[in-house]
């Protein structure tokens, strides 16, 4: 039996090396297994493979020592190192300064004064020490600091080549309505951006809240206990505008117009446009009456916006006093009473109104007792000159004569046909009422009787009159106007008056005549044709010619009236405008 051979196995042997779990890794993953074989003797020995180096505790990090501290203080720095430096921290002087640089600049002067002779080392002042030395020497300014300053100022949207820029207003007809004249064509850039600006401003104005506001001006009122309920603003009148108040105007005895005793020339006057009466409140419908006060510096206007507004005159801003609204009352007729102290106010209603300017109470006349039947409007009143009655046109060829005081009927005055206007004597006494045929009736008021009638020659449709101390006006549908002279055109009894002058102006009828305060001016107008306004000297009856002018602004002319002793005349039109005029000489 062969011998068995006996072969020699090793056991398999793992080894495994455990990491300490302090240093963050995992012992599996650093599990090594090696498998021992039996060698043979084609294959060649391999290399056993190095485990990773493991750090070891002990070469821990050591801390640095004082030396190195101290190091890392003078080139890094430290927290208390950095306060303490603050705390010890103190700017060099200028002292200092000025002595280092006096000891360099002394050097510098103890060679220049050791070349100079005995007689330059002195000189005498006897100059302004603020002056210069040497008046002769040379400023030397830096040109591009200047440069630099003006450029600063000039607007980042303007160019210099707008200078050298030509641009044409007629070629296109975008930019003729840049044009101030039809000659206009060829301008500069800086002109052309300029029309541009201009035509952009009247299309989109400024807005209100834009603009700078303008400081307010309280005016200061000091009054009793007795009359502070009396002080109160009654239409909220713009404080900014200096104006005293319509309470303190009438409270003063003193006349604010002052009179002047002016001749005027025929054929040329001196006369001026100021500032409009209401600029500062414009009406809202076309002016249908003026009166100024008979002592002071104001101005009524009314209109079918059924307002009443008072205007301090002063020819520069006229602000607005005060205003009053009366409701569905378009007003045709809106007068100061002669006394200053009453606004007289009516429309075609069957009342008119009286507004007292002392107490501010508004009183309402309704109707005339027995004379309902022929009064059925009152828009057309007329109070006397001298205060105490009231007339009033009605129809059937009526004229209701009132008290003024008590607003009683007196009397009636009776003429053939319609009442086309009536006009006062300046005393007061008599009344004059003429028809629509051209007859004038003189009404007395002592007698309550008709004294004499006669016939406006050539009159066919009679539109107004007008009545001074001396002479009488008489308009026509025609534009025709008579002037009759009290002293020669009545002459002859019983026969019509020879009118004085008959003015031909006008080619339309003839709605306005108004004597000036002094009679030497009769101003006639027409609202049927714009600007058809004349004046006509008296007593030469010469119409003035050179005025107004075509550039002078009337429109259509519906009311006048004249300052009392002041030259100033009022033009009120259709467009709610109230021309001020002055007249110098």
């Amino acid at each position: 039996m062969p011998p068995t051979t006996k072969t020699k196995t090793k056991p398999t042997r793992q080894s495994s090396t455990i990491l300490d779990g302090a240093d963050g890794v995992d012992a599996r993953e650093l599990q090594l297994t090696t498998t021992t074989k039996p060698k043979s003797k084609k294959s060649k020995p391999k290399k056993k493979k190095s485990a990773p180096a493991v750090p070891d505790p002990k070469n821990a990090a050591i801390p640095p020592d004082a030396d190195e501290v101290e190091l890392q203080k003078l080139v890094f720095g430290d927290l208390d190192g950095f306060r303490t430096g603050l705390e010890t921290f103190e700017t060099p002087s200028s002292d200092d300064e000025d002595v280092d640089m006096h000891q360099d600049e002394a050097g510098v002067d103890a060679v220049e004064i050791a070349a100079l002779r005995d007689d330059e080392l002195f000189f005498i002042d006897d100059a302004n020490p603020t002056a210069d030395t040497n008046p002769g020497a040379l400023v030397v300014h830096n040109a591009e600091d200047t440069d630099a300053a003006d450029a600063a100022d000039v607007p980042a949207w303007e160019d210099s080549d707008d200078d050298r820029l030509t641009v044409s207003l007629a070629a296109h007809s975008r930019t003729r309505k840049l044009r101030d004249t039809a000659a206009d064509d060829a301008v500069t850039g800086r002109d052309y951006a300029a029309r541009l600006r201009r035509q952009f401003e009247r299309i989109y104005p400024t807005p209100d809240w834009a603009l700078p506001q303008k400081p307010a001006k309280r005016a200061r009122h000091e009054q009793s206990d007795s009359d502070s309920d009396s002080d109160v603003d009654m239409d909220g009148a713009d404080a900014a505008l200096s104006a005293p108040p319509l309470s303190a105007l009438l409270a003063t005895t003193t006349q604010l117009t002052a009179a002047k005793s002016l001749r005027l020339r025929p054929e040329v006057i001196d006369i001026v446009r100021v500032a409009d009466a209401n600029i500062a409140a414009r009406s809202k419908s076309g002016i249908q009456c003026l009166s100024f006060h008979p002592t002071h510096p104001l101005l009524l206007t009314s209109g079918f916006d059924s307002t009443l507004r008072l205007y301090h005159i002063d020819g520069t801003h006229n602000p607005l006093a005060t205003s009053l609204h009366i409701r569905s009352s378009p007003l045709t007729t809106a007068l100061f009473h002669p006394s200053g102290t009453r606004i007289i106010a009516s429309g075609r209603r069957r009342y008119f109104h009286t507004w007292d300017l002392a107490t501010g109470a508004v009183e309402k006349v309704s109707n005339v007792y027995g004379h309902a039947a022929v009064q059925k409007s009152m828009e057309r009143l007329s109070p006397s000159p001298c205060g105490r009655y009231l007339a009033l046109i009605g129809s059937a060829g009526t004229v209701q004569l009132l008290d003024a005081g008590t607003m009683q009927w007196l009397a009636s005055a009776q003429i053939e046909g319609d009442v086309a206007a009536v006009a006062w004597a300046p005393s007061g006494d008599s009344i004059l009422a003429a028809s629509r045929a051209g007859e004038v009736y003189d009404f007395s008021m002592a007698t309550h009787a008709v004294t004499a009638v006669w016939r406006d020659e050539g009159a066919v449709s009679l539109t107004a009159l007008a009545c001074s101390a001396r002479f009488i006006a008489v308009g026509q549908a025609s534009g025709i106007v008579n002037i009759y002279d009290r002293t020669t055109s009545f002459a002859g009894a019983g026969a019509d008056p020879k009118p004085m002058k008959t003015i031909e102006s006008l080619t339309t009828p003839v709605h306005v005549l108004s004597f000036s305060g002094d009679g030497q001016v009769l101003a006639l107008a027409s609202r049927a044709k714009k600007d058809a306004l004349r004046l006509v000297h008296l007593p030469s009856g010469v119409v003035y010619r050179n005025w107004p002018t075509q550039q002078t602004p009337l429109g259509r002319v519906s009311a006048v009236a004249w300052a009392r002793g002041s030259g100033m005349m009022a033009v009120g039109n259709e467009g709610g405008s109230v021309r001020l005029f002055e007249i110098r000489g």
